[in-house]
């Protein structure tokens, strides 16, 4: 929950404070280059958010570690190959370890 408020905070801080400085009269409209830029972080929150609370529930985590091939997870047999995401297999580093 640290990373999506950080996160909340780290995208939308910008948005808020150009909105201020705008009131303050300090000549900023929204046409300048400060304003699009600040709500387009601010809305990549709101894209990435879904993602972010994905790659924190277990099965996602799962199926993430297992796509990558150098990566050993503990479900990993101690026989040559293990599956990686369909029918494509990647050796384990035991099996190319007894081959040199």
């Amino acid at each position: 929950m640290i990373i999506i408020s950080a996160f909340y905070i780290v995208t939308w801080t910008p948005t808020f404070v150009y909105y201020l400085l705008m009131h303050l009269d300090l000549n900023l409209t929204m046409l300048d280059i400060g304003w699009p830029v600040s709500v387009f972080l601010g809305f990549f929150y709101i894209s990435a958010n879904p993602f972010i609370y994905a790659t924190k529930f277990d099965p996602v985590k799962r199926v993430l570690v297992q796509m990558i091939p150098c990566k050993n997870s503990p479900q990993q047999s101690a026989g040559g190959s293990v599956e990686a995401g369909g029918t494509r297999t990647v050796p384990t580093r035991t099996a190319y370890q007894q081959r040199n």
